[in-house]
């Protein structure tokens, strides 16, 4: 049986290098049985949270929170992708979250921080809000440190493979855990 995981990427910012971090990442879990999808946020471009009723009701009345909801109905897991801005998480990451709660309630999780010193801070204000929405986080989590090295002057990678590739390892075991929680 195949399950789904969606790597939710959790920057907007027009100068952003997550979706190159997420493509890689969907490379590097890749396992039998297992198929990884990407849910660009700016793609999916959520408001500021805008519905009357607390999410936990289930009542939705805007059409973008009818939708978002499907779609994170349809995963069985997911990987949280975000980099550290000024020692926090992203505020779209943020909101995306907050506009649903029993669809994440039990799913397996993991988080993927970046940054200068690998997002560890940002990693720590997200585990709170998977705790509280009853996510079941993995034990592989991966916090990817930037470096100058690998980037070019706009500061997007000059090798994504090469920069990335010290994770490599890491990330094969985060598809193997998500493939073993999802099978029992």
């Amino acid at each position: 049986m195949t399950s789904k995981i969606g790597i939710i990427v959790g920057s907007t910012r027009p100068s952003r290098i997550s979706p190159d971090i997420a493509t890689w990442l969907q490379k590097a879990i890749a396992q039998p049985n297992l198929t990884v999808d990407l849910i660009d946020l700016a793609e999916v471009n959520l408001p500021f949270l805008d519905e009357v009723a607390q999410p936990s009701t289930g009542v939705y009345k805007e059409a973008h929170t009818q939708r978002w909801s499907q779609l994170i109905q349809g995963y069985s897991g997911f990987i949280l992708l975000f980099p550290q801005y000024n020692w926090g998480y992203p505020a779209p990451l943020k909101n995306a979250l907050d506009y649903l709660y029993k669809e994440w309630a039990g799913k397996p999780v993991s988080m993927v921080s970046y940054g200068s010193h690998g997002g560890f801070q940002a990693a720590l204000g997200v585990n709170l809000i998977i705790r509280g929405l009853k996510m079941q986080p993995l034990n592989n989590n991966l916090q990817i440190s930037l470096h100058r090295a690998d980037m070019d002057d706009q500061g997007h990678f000059i090798d994504v493979d090469q920069a990335l590739a010290p994770y490599a390892f890491n990330a094969q075991q985060l598809g193997a855990e998500f493939q073993n929680s999802l099978a029992k």
